[in-house]
């Protein structure tokens, strides 16, 4: 029994050694020496300190500066772990809302932030991904049209005149990959810091 045994021992090792202990390390090995930014986070780092990466967003709370789209992602209550709370742009725990078009619950939060965001900027239509949570609630990207939208609130905040808020949006555009894959966007994290850089080089907040 032993013979028959052995080498199905002896191939259960290997491949738990080869898949799940050299591959491993080699491909980590690799994407560091390859792609360090990118195996290290893409982490975005101003005067010594880590602000963010660039492919997680983040809350923005303060007038001051854009915001990205809303985040569905929850943590851990502080007051009792066996229940969640919302924890916006939660990287340990990348999610949806799971809430299908029919949701009560989704048609009046998206009501009610349309309507806050009418009275930010009355005269232009609100952008549907300052409304809509992506699938991950981790997207650190809005439209230009999104990101264009805020100028009026932010140029307020900061007693800057639009146009010079609207630049500073228009310059931090990206392409799509090639001309052709993707959408044109504007990644939030990097809008806020060229913005911060422009005007003052306050912090991020």
């Amino acid at each position: 029994m032993l013979r028959e045994l052995r080498p199905a021992l002896i191939l259960a090792v290997s491949l738990t050694v080869i898949t799940g202990l050299a591959y491993p390390l080699a491909m980590t090995g690799f994407a560091g020496a390859v792609l360090p930014d990118q195996a290290h986070g893409s982490l975005i780092v101003r005067d010594g300190v880590v602000v963010g990466a660039a492919n997680v967003g983040q809350a923005f709370t303060s007038d001051r500066y854009f915001r990205g789209r809303p985040s569905a992602t929850t943590g851990a209550d502080p007051a009792d772990a066996s229940k969640t709370v919302p924890s916006p742009y939660n990287a340990a725990n990348s999610m949806g809302s799971n809430l299908g078009p029919t949701s009560k619950a989704l048609s009046e939060r998206i009501a009610a932030d349309v309507e806050a965001l009418r009275r930010e900027n009355p005269s232009v239509p609100v952008p549907v991904d300052l409304v809509t949570a992506s699938a991950s609630g981790l997207d650190p990207h809005i439209s230009p049209a999104a990101a264009l939208f805020q100028v009026p609130r932010v140029a307020t905040a900061r007693g800057l005149p639009e146009h010079r808020v609207r630049a500073i949006v228009e310059a931090t555009v990206e392409e799509p990959l090639f001309g052709v894959f993707g959408e044109p966007r504007v990644n939030v994290l990097a809008l806020n810091l060229a913005l911060d850089q422009a005007v003052s080089g306050a912090a991020v907040r």
